[in-house]
């Protein structure tokens, strides 16, 4: 088992996961966070630090997309240890659907 970062993420990026991760296993994008699922250590202590409640275990049904999606931007995304601010408008995007489709950006985050 791992955990993912799920759509939920997208426009909001908020960091809070990233400062009680004990292995460092986040990387950043330009508008969200994903798991390397290889390093992760299934502790589960980012999942409730998650104000946007995105952070899921793969365990959970129709994940399959999200823990590719993880595996695969965290071999090319810079790693990320240390919380930085939520986008302003972060708060307006948390809940809003369609987030993959509409809004994911591929490009790389600046990390630590």
């Amino acid at each position: 088992m791992t955990y993912v970062v799920t759509d939920n993420c997208i426009k909001c990026k908020y960091m809070d996961c990233v400062e009680v991760c004990p292995v460092d296993c986040f990387y950043e994008g330009e508008n969200m966070l994903v798991i390397h699922p290889d390093e992760c250590i299934d502790c589960g202590v980012c999942e409730p630090e998650c104000p946007a409640e995105a952070i899921k275990p793969d365990t959970e049904p129709s994940l399959e997309t999200w823990l590719k999606l993880n595996a695969d931007y965290a071999k090319s995304w810079p790693n990320i240890t240390q919380k930085k601010d939520a986008p302003a408008d972060a708060k307006e995007w948390d809940g809003v659907s369609g987030k993959l489709e509409a809004h994911f950006s591929a490009n790389p985050g600046t990390g630590d």
